[in-house]
């Protein structure tokens, strides 16, 4: 993994479908990462900007809206998180922070792709990636039925695509799409069907990896 020494701070991606165990872990790291002694801003998708709520609406159901219509807001909501003058990520790592997001542009090519094409999300992505591609990209491969039940023991309303036949689809786009970009993007896949320890050690094994740090 080679870091772009002209970069003041570093940008760190977590990805995986919902029940992966991500946001658990997304909180472990930035942690961490503080503990090490880094300045850290930890962030997530969709935001928590105008665009971002209306996504969040769309998903829940307060909002109805077809999958092209999110698809494009998602993509949209990605360039403020970028460029917005009060919490920008691009502002962020420029004043030397290690920026560490629970989602990017992976996730539009998973969620998304069935419904307008891999080709077309890249190309609407493609600004957000010409702007800042992430260090690394670290993806929690859960299995569709565990992510399902995992999901219904929070005893909740399920979101858009927080069914069984939709994260099956969802995991192979993900892969998919690893696959299309590898060697365009810095990516590592882990497996995330153990316990949370076992997958926080897998995580700390490549962050520290990335800033050439021992691990311990």
């Amino acid at each position: 993994m080679n870091l772009d020494q002209c970069r003041p701070g570093r940008f760190i991606v977590l990805e995986g479908m919902d029940g992966s165990g991500k946001s658990t872990q997304h909180a472990i790291l930035a942690e961490r990462l503080r503990d090490r002694g880094l300045r850290v801003h930890d962030t997530h998708e969709p935001t928590s900007g105008p665009i971002g709520s209306l996504i969040r609406q769309m998903l829940n159901g307060r909002i109805q809206a077809n999958h092209e219509t999110i698809a494009a807001l998602f993509a949209a909501d990605r360039i403020d998180h970028l460029l917005n003058s009060h919490d920008g990520i691009l502002a962020k790592i420029n004043g030397g922070m290690t920026v560490l997001s629970d989602r990017y542009y992976f996730s539009s090519y998973a969620y998304h792709a069935a419904s307008v094409g891999l080709d077309w999300l890249i190309q609407a992505n493609s600004l957000s990636a010409r702007l800042l591609r992430p260090d690394i990209t670290i993806f929690i491969d859960v299995s569709a039925e565990m992510c399902c039940k995992r999901l219904q023991q929070r005893h909740r309303r399920p979101e858009l695509y927080e069914n069984l036949e939709a994260l099956k689809a969802i995991r192979a786009k993900y892969l998919f799409a690893f696959d299309q970009l590898k060697g365009r993007e810095a990516f590592e896949i882990i497996d995330g069907a153990g316990g949370v320890e076992g997958v926080t050690e897998q995580i700390w094994i490549i962050v520290s990896r990335l800033f050439g740090w021992d691990h311990d």
